[in-house]
């Protein structure tokens, strides 16, 4: 590996909507020992066009179609030459000093050399950009096996991390992240930077009841948590989804989860 200690991965697919936004929060940012890589799916839009407007600060590009975000960013991380790989979202916004913040803090840390992952918390906002909540939790075991409880979006992944676990299995088309994570058990080293890094949209692919079905499969294959508790863990998160929902409809936030 070179002097770049942090490698972004953004994958894109007809992004042109938002990815100039996403590109100006990252580009201030880059120097020496960042480098940003974008993964594109074949886009029919102006994509293309806003990423070759950014292309000097743009280490590798390649647009080609793909089989899902989880193959790009596998193809990303091939790419990576940072011993730190970031994936950040065409409509996800680094925040101004999020990549200053995780350099101090892995010097802090004595560079964390055996650490296999560094989280921190993501700002969730809503269409309008108003903050709708924050996430993100230090990464506990078993806690784990009930839901994604680390901020996934801006997320430091060694680079190691995918020399012992894999890369992403790109069956899943929605939780791949969660699957990967959960390989490592009570193994995975993790660090926890207790700062937002990242603001991002809420809804999509994640927040939908084919996600819940995914969650469900990744637990009970690769988590191997009994499947009788996987499915009492499911349908309570199930609940849960739609209560918010139902209460979105009226202007609600609510959100019935325990603080870890």
């Amino acid at each position: 590996m070179n002097n770049n200690v942090i490698t972004i991965v953004t994958a894109t697919y007809n992004a042109g909507k938002y990815l100039e936004k996403c590109l100006n929060s990252i580009i201030p940012q880059l120097n020496n020992e960042v480098e940003l890589i974008i993964i594109d799916g074949g886009s029919k839009d102006n994509t293309i066009d806003i990423i070759k407007k950014y292309q000097n600060h743009i280490s590798h590009f390649v647009s080609e179609p793909d089989k899902g975000i989880y193959d790009a960013w596998n193809k990303g991380i091939e790419k990576a030459s940072g011993n730190w790989v970031m994936f950040i979202g065409a409509d996800d916004q680094l925040v101004p000093d999020a990549l200053e913040s995780y350099r101090q803090f892995i010097y802090n840390n004595g560079g964390a050399n055996d650490i296999d992952l560094i989280s921190s918390k993501v700002q969730m906002i809503d269409e309008n950009g108003k903050t709708i909540r924050i996430k993100g939790w230090p990464f506990l075991w078993p806690m784990f096996l009930k839901e994604m409880t680390i901020a996934h979006p801006g997320a430091l992944h060694a680079k190691k991390l995918f020399e012992k676990y894999g890369n992403y299995d790109i069956n899943y088309k929605i939780v791949g992240d969660y699957e990967l994570l959960l390989r490592g058990k009570d193994s995975l080293k993790t660090l926890y930077l207790d700062k937002v890094s990242v603001i991002m949209s809420e809804g999509g692919a994640s927040d939908s009841v084919k996600s819940i079905k995914e969650q469900y499969k990744a637990v009970v294959s690769t988590g191997k948590q009994p499947k009788y508790l996987a499915f009492i863990n499911i349908a309570i998160i199930y609940c849960k989804f739609k209560i918010k929902k139902s209460f979105r409809k009226i202007g609600l936030n609510l959100y019935l989860r325990k603080s870890y």
